[in-house]
């Protein structure tokens, strides 16, 4: 269940709705009750001593503390020096004292508390120390064992307030470096999807620069036009090769090495398949639809997906058997693996493998879907949307 957050000026306004409420009734005792039922002494002395012990706890958040030693010293003062020691006809401070407790202990931090409840504990043997060395038992001993109870149950509420604060730091701090962690993971997937790409595109660039070069040359002079128009492809194809590598400097990390193999594609599912066989997964490939010449950006990402899903089902799966299906349609080529393995409970969800999956998809306008199959085991589903490449 969602706590509840209260604006912040509810909780000072509760406090001085107290504070109205204990001197309020303690004036009506004071000035209007008959006189018989009234306290002993001055009024006016007994309504600044009231006002002494009461009205402090309007700051019992802030001070508590300072609160509870007004309260105690003014009730002391004022007993002593108003009332007769030895009689027992004297202002109650039973609530002002419980809820100067209460505050002190949930509060204030350990060591204040502590202080505190030495302070509370000599106050109150301090008032009633005539009654009891005259032998006789005072009339708020009941009271002592809720003054107790009443620091007690401050101090869980303290201790609560705390742990539930550390609780929060920690999820903050926690969600802060998740965060962090997808940001860079993020970042690495799109410069090694950056550094693969580049070899794609530099090569139809190549090629594009390579053709428009050779038919320019054997054009004659009376296609000045279409001489010039090539020339210009040439140019600004030689240009784009020359920003890429530059772009593929400016990604590529000092540590990287440059890769001397082709990039992979979906003709290579085989080799991929039978090395993770060689781990003992048992791995199965269905292919529908008519087969198509794919764009080489679609043909490598495919592979990745399948290559990374895989290595999540070696890695935290804990499967048997697992499955691969590749589904041409026309313009999307639809990706899917299943496991029998333990289901996404065990795998670490939004990890750098569905970072990478995700990242590859959208550069393509597909979508990615990942989760539980409702037979047990766990179901990725890739969709990557493509122009048809001309035959």
């Amino acid at each position: 269940m969602r706590r509840v957050r209260l604006p912040r000026w509810t909780e000072p306004a509760i406090d001085w709705l107290i504070v109205l409420v204990l001197v309020g009734g303690a004036q009506y005792q004071i000035w209007v009750q008959p006189l018989d039922q009234r306290l002993q002494g001055s009024q006016v002395a007994n309504a600044v001593l009231f006002l002494l012990m009461v009205v402090p706890l309007g700051w019992r958040r802030r001070a508590p503390l300072l609160v509870l030693a007004i309260v105690l010293g003014s009730t002391v003062v004022g007993f002593y020096a108003l009332y007769d020691p030895a009689s027992q006809s004297h202002p109650d401070p039973f609530l002002p004292f419980l809820i100067a407790i209460y505050s002190v202990a949930a509060h204030a931090d350990r060591r204040h508390a502590a202080v505190g409840a030495t302070m509370a504990a000599a106050a109150i043997l301090t008032i009633d120390a005539p009654v009891l060395l005259a032998g006789e038992v005072p009339n708020d001993i009941y009271a002592w064992l809720l003054y107790a109870l009443a620091w007690i149950l401050g101090r869980a509420l303290r201790h609560r307030q705390d742990l539930a604060a550390t609780l929060a730091h920690r999820a903050a701090r926690l969600e802060h470096d998740q965060e962090a962690k997808a940001r860079s993971a993020v970042a690495e997937e799109r410069s090694r999807i950056a550094r693969e790409l580049h070899d794609v595109i530099a090569h139809s660039l190549s090629v594009i620069v390579i053709q428009a070069a050779a038919e320019r040359r054997v054009l004659g002079e009376e296609h000045t036009t279409t001489r010039e128009v090539l020339g210009s492809i040439e140019h600004t194809g030689r240009q784009a090769l020359v920003e890429l590598r530059r772009l593929l400097g400016v990604i590529r990390k000092t540590d990287d090495r440059p890769t001397l193999a082709p990039q992979p594609t979906l003709a290579h599912l085989d080799e991929l398949l039978e090395q993770v066989r060689e781990t003992g997964l048992m791995v199965e490939l269905r292919t529908e639809g008519e087969p198509v010449p794919l764009p080489p950006g679609v043909d490598l990402s495919a592979y990745r997906i399948i290559q990374e899903a895989l290595t999540n089902i070696l890695k935290h799966a804990d499967a048997s058997h697992a499955e691969v299906l590749v589904c041409y349609h026309p313009g999307e080529l639809e990706l899917e693996v299943n496991d029998d393995g333990r289901g996404p409970t065990d795998r670490p969800g939004g990890g750098h493998g569905l970072v990478g999956m995700r990242e590859r998809v959208a550069l393509y306008g597909g979508v990615l879907e990942a989760g539980r199959r409702d037979g047990g085991g766990y179901r990725l589903h890739a969709r990557l949307r493509f122009e048809p490449v001309p035959a």
